[in-house]
C-alpha cells in the first residue's frame, strides 16, 4: 500500500550475508543446486522467507539456488492471487501449474546433478519430491547444512528478534492481568491472540495450554477448550509468536492461583537452577552438547525426566537445527538465538512443568531476552517480574 514501509525488512547487505552463507554451505556439499521449500504449517513457512522476504499465505513455496546462477523463487499457480508476491525481494519468479516438474525441468537446464533439498522430509509437497526424484538427481537432505548456514543471527536479526519477544511478553502479561477463576481456558488465550494480532502477527502464532488440578500441571500441551477454569488450577499458556519480521521466539510462565503442591515446587526450582546455568554456560563456543550436560543437571540429578527436547535454535522458522542436547557438537557462535524450554515430569507422569525462554548467545552466558524472572505468577500481579 502507498506510504507504508514494512518493519524489518532486511537491507541488501542483509540479504547478501544471507545468500553469502547458504552458497558457501552448497559449496562445502559439492552441490550444483539447491531447493528450499516452505509451507504454511505454522513455524516452518521461514526458510522461504529468510531467502526472499514472501510470507506464505494458504500454500507453500520454494526457492531454487543454483550454484552458479540468481535465485529462483516458484509459487504455485494456483496461489497466484494468495499472499503479496510483490514482497519478495528475489527478482526471477515462476508460477508454474506444476511446481515440481518446472523446478525439474529447470534444473535439468542447469545440468544439475546433486541437488539439496531443505525440508525434503517434513516441508515439501509430495508431488513435487516425486516429480525431483523422477528426474533423476540424486537429492541430499540440505535441512543441517542449511540450519546451520543461518544459525548466528545479525545484528538486524536480532532487533527483529526483540521486537517479537516484546509482543510476546505482552501476550503472557495480558493473560495474567485478565485471569479471574470461571473463564474459560479459551476466553484466557483470546487475551493473549488478540494482542498478537493487534502487533502484527498474523497467524504466526503457536499457543497452547497445559493444565492440572491442585496448583499442578498435566504433561500434555493441548488447545484451550471452553472449560471454565477453578481457582485451584495450575496453568501454563505456552505462547511462540513471530512479529513482523518474521523471526520467531519462545515465551511463557506458569500461573499458579493457588500456589503449586509440593512436587510441582520442586520442579520450579529444577527449572530456576536450569535457567540461571543458562545463564552462565550458554557461551560462544562450546558445543550443543556441552551446553544440555551442564544445564540438565538439577533436572535429572532430581530424577526428572524431559518429555520433549531441552533446546534449540530458533529464527525464522520455529525449530531450526541444531537441538540443544546429546550427540550434538555444533559449536555455538555469538548471537545464535535459542529456545531453552524442557519439558520436564516425574516417573508417575502425573506431574509435568514446561514453559519457555529465548536467549541469545554471548562470549560470557545466554542472554535472557525476555529479561524477567523465572517465576510463577498468581494473577494478581500488573507487571513481569523483572530478573
Amino acid at each position: 500500500m502507498s506510504g507504508y514501509t514494512r518493519r524489518f525488512r532486511p537491507s541488501q547487505n542483509e540479504i547478501d550475508r544471507r545468500y553469502a552463507n547458504v552458497r558457501a554451505a552448497m559449496e562445502g556439499a559439492g552441490l550444483d543446486a539447491l531447493v528450499v521449500s516452505g509451507s504454511e504449517y505454522t513455524g516452518f513457512e521461514g526458510a522461504v522467507r529468510y531467502l526472499t522476504g514472501f510470507h506464505i499465505l494458504h500454500r507453500y513455496a520454494y526457492v531454487v539456488i543454483p550454484a552458479g546462477g540468481d535465485p529462483v523463487a516458484v509459487f504455485p499457480r494456483e496461489a497466484t492471487w494468495v499472499g503479496d508476491h510483490g514482497e519478495s525481494f528475489v527478482a526471477n519468479r515462476e508460477l508454474p501449474a506444476h511446481c515440481g516438474e518446472w523446478m525439474a525441468d529447470f534444473l535439468k537446464g542447469r545440468a544439475a546433478r546433486k541437488v539439496g533439498v531443505y525440508g525434503m522430509e517434513y516441508i515439501m509437497n509430495v508431488r513435487d519430491y516425486r516429480a525431483l526424484a523422477a528426474a533423476g538427481f540424486e537429492l541430499v537432505d540440505f535441512d543441517v547444512q542449511f540450519d546451520h548456514a543461518r544459525a548466528c543471527k545479525s545484528e538486524e536479526e536480532i532487533a527483529s528478534v526483540r521486537h517479537s519477544m516484546e509482543i510476546n511478553k505482552r501476550g503472557v502479561l495480558e493473560v495474567i492481568r485478565a485471569y479471574a477463576p470461571g473463564k474459560t481456558e479459551a476466553e484466557l488465550m483470546a487475551v493473549a491472540e488478540h494482542t498478537f494480532a493487534s502487533a502484527g502477527c498474523a497467524r504466526s502464532t503457536m499457543d497452547m495450554v497445559q493444565m492440572g488440578p491442585g496448583g499442578s500441571l498435566r504433561p500434555q500441551m493441548v488447545f484451550p477448550t471452553t472449560r471454565p477454569v477453578a481457582a485451584s488450577d495450575g496453568m501454563l499458556y505456552g505462547l511462540e509468536i513471530a512479529g513482523e519480521g518474521g523471526h520467531w521466539v519462545e515465551y511463557s510462565r506458569p500461573l499458579m492461583p493457588n500456589g503449586m503442591d509440593a512436587i510441582t515446587a520442586d520442579m520450579m526450582a529444577a527449572h530456576q537452577e536450569f535457567h540461571a546455568l543458562v545463564r552462565e554456560h550458554m557461551k560462544a563456543g562450546r558445543t550443543a552438547e556441552e551446553v544440555y550436560r551442564l544445564c540438565m543437571r538439577p533436572i535429572v540429578e532430581r530424577g526428572y525426566r524431559s518429555g520433549h527436547v531441552c533446546g534449540h535454535s530458533i529464527g525464522m522458522t520455529m525449530i531450526e537445527l541444531p537441538r540443544i542436547g546429546e550427540g550434538s557438537e555444533f559449536v555455538l557462535p555469538e548471537n545464535m538465538v535459542c529456545s531453552m524450554h524442557p519439558h520436564i515430569m516425574n516417573e508417575a507422569r502425573t506431574h509435568s512443568l514446561y514453559f519457555q525462554e529465548t536467549y541469545r548467545v554471548t562470549a560470557s552466558g545466554g542472554e535472557p531476552l525476555s529479561g524477567t524472572a523465572v517465576v510463577a505468577y498468581d494473577g494478581s500481579e500488573s507487571e513481569l517480574r523483572k530478573l
